[in-house]
Parts: structure tokens; C-alpha cells; sequence
């Protein structure tokens, strides 16, 4: 059933299972036209974003080289002083991107580094930039106050299915980054949330997490489909890589489900063929990060990514 924004909020598990069992070229067919319906096929939003503060998260993520919980050999940072933000996104403005986002390892923000993360965003948002947060958990207030501030996206994975989610982290559930979801969607932001694609999970918690985000009471403007990048000292470092055709089968499925969205191909490109991120865009992903790094980790260079988008006709939004 169609919710008034003409969108489906009630998808169910056997619904999305059976997309994921259609043909290959079946499945492409039918996420490349809800895609051209909806977008121009050949646009594509670029981002860059920002560590402003690395390392010593009291999370365990098993993914996160950032917990302090895991010995990755990454160094504990301070939070960047607020110039050096802003010049950084004058630098990524300047190299084609459209929206600057910034991370930082927290459960949540609080006391004068929020202050500070608000003025970083105010500052972002004065160069006439696109602004994106990911500070972690986050009360009704503090939503408030970044909205005020500027902020336009608010970023937080779900990462995972419900199920399987307690096989990832254990310092936070499920229901405390839906609460936050919450918080961000009250407060007028837009929300990008999205999940992991190789961290142990089947084809059914993919199918779950994709219904949980799909299932919103509006459907995230952003969602980033992120393949797992191994970091060694992580629990996830051994992990077998899924098939590429796994993923692709992901990106395409989430442009089903939500075909108004965003659908970012994220964390892992670095790691990826060309032809795999071009069946990706062909399957209706039609956003990307920019940049040699996503916060620690290393990201496809930008040179690379010109070289691909000029081959592929891909120019930026």
C-alpha cells in the first residue's frame, strides 16, 4: 500500500526476498528504470567527507577501526579547531563536491565539542555548501540545535538487520539508532542512513535491513550501501569478502524499495573494479564520497574517479 508521498512503507520480507531472487539482468532492468524515472541516469552527487575527531570511541563496532575497544594502531585525535574545517570544505567545493560531511568518534556529542561541531556547520553552511553530520547517538535537542545550526543531512547507519545486529556491537542497540532516526526526521532534517554489506550478515538481513530504512515514516533522502573494508585489529579482519554480485544485487534492490533517495555507493570503492561501480550506477547508485579517505579509511582517488566518470558520461550534480 502507497503512503500519501506515493512511497511503500509496509514492505514485508518475502517481498524484498523475492527481488533479490530475480534474474541478474531482470533485477538491473527493473532498478535502472525506477532509476531514470526518478533521476537523471547520468548525474551524480559527489561528497567529501571530514574526520573532525579520530579515534577513542567508546563503541565496539566490529567494524570500526576507531573503537578503542580494538588495537588498529590508529592514534587518538583531538577535535579539529574550526578553521581547519572550513578550509577543508572551501578545498572539496573547489574539487567538484556539492555537500561537505563531517565524522567524528563519539557515542554522542556533548558538552563544548558540540559547540564546536555547531560552528563548524554554520561555517560549512556560509560557503554555500550542502552540510552533513555523523556525530553518533543523538537526543531531541541536540537535533534541534543542529538544525539551527545549518545542518542539512544527519547521517546513522542502521549498519545492519535488527537480528544481526548484536553480532556487530553490543554498547548500543538497534532501537537507540532508530530513537535517533527519530530525532533527526522531528527536528526537519534530512536523513541519510544506510548499512554494511560484508560483515558476516546473509542475504536475509540485508533483505531486513533495507526494510527497516524502507519502512521509515518517510524514506531517507541519503542511503549509503557501504562494503566492508577489513581493518586489521577489527573482529571483521578475516571476514570473507561477499561477491560483487551480492552487492550490486543490494544497490539495486535499495533503489527499488526507495526510489526517490539517494543511493550511495560508499565506504569500499577503493577496493572495487570500475566495472563493478559502473553496474553499481547502472543499478541506480547515484552518489559518492570524493576524497582519498573516508574518515580512516582509504577511498577511490580523485583522479581515478574523474577518469571513470568521463568514460561512463557521469557528470556531477
Amino acid at each position: 500500500m502507497l503512503k500519501p508521498d506515493g512511497l511503500k512503507h509496509d514492505w514485508e520480507v518475502d517481498e524484498v526476498e523475492a527481488l533479490y531472487a530475480l534474474p541478474f539482468m531482470d533485477l538491473l532492468y527493473k532498478a535502472h528504470t525506477i532509476h531514470r524515472a526518478e533521476f537523471d541516469p547520468n548525474r551524480i552527487q559527489i561528497s567529501r567527507l571530514l574526520s573532525i575527531k579520530t579515534g577513542g570511541c567508546p563503541e565496539d563496532c566490529s567494524y570500526c577501526p576507531q573503537s578503542a575497544h580494538y588495537a588498529t594502531g590508529l592514534e587518538k585525535e583531538k577535535l579539529l579547531a574550526v578553521e581547519e574545517v572550513i578550509a577543508a570544505a572551501a578545498k572539496a567545493k573547489e574539487e567538484g563536491a556539492s555537500r561537505f560531511c563531517m565524522g567524528a568518534a563519539w557515542r554522542g556529542p556533548k558538552g563544548d565539542d558540540f559547540q564546536v561541531a555547531l560552528a563548524m556547520i554554520e561555517g560549512v553552511k556560509a560557503l554555500g555548501m550542502q552540510t552533513c553530520a555523523s556525530f553518533g547517538l543523538l537526543s531531541r535537542e541536540q537535533a534541534r540545535q543542529l538544525k539551527e545550526a545549518g545542518l542539512d543531512y544527519y547521517n546513522h547507519n542502521l549498519d545492519t538487520s535488527p537480528e544481526h545486529y548484536e553480532e556487530i556491537i553490543s554498547t548500543r542497540n538497534f532501537q537507540d539508532r532508530l530513537d535517533t532516526l527519530g530525532h533527526v526526521q522531528d527536528a526537519g532534517l534530512h536523513v541519510c542512513s544506510g548499512g554494511i554489506v560484508g560483515m558476516g550478515e546473509k542475504q536475509n538481513d540485508r533483505a531486513k535491513m533495507l526494510i527497516a530504512l524502507a519502512n521509515l515514516p518517510k524514506h531517507p533522502d541519503s542511503v549509503p550501501i557501504n562494503l566492508l573494508i577489513p581493518i586489521p585489529g577489527t573482529p571483521l579482519a578475516e571476514i570473507e569478502r561477499p561477491d560483487p554480485f551480492d552487492f550490486i544485487r543490494t544497490i539495486a534492490v535499495a533503489r527499488i524499495m526507495m526510489p526517490k533517495s539517494f543511493v550511495r555507493l560508499s565506504a569500499g570503492r577503493e577496493g572495487m573494479t570500475e566495472e563493478m561501480q559502473a553496474l553499481c550506477f547502472f543499478a541506480g547508485a547515484n552518489s559518492v564520497f570524493c576524497g582519498e579517505k573516508l574518515l580512516t579509511a582509504k577511498n577511490a582517488a580523485p583522479g581515478q574517479d574523474k577518469s571513470l566518470f568521463a568514460r561512463l558520461g557521469l557528470a556531477p550534480m
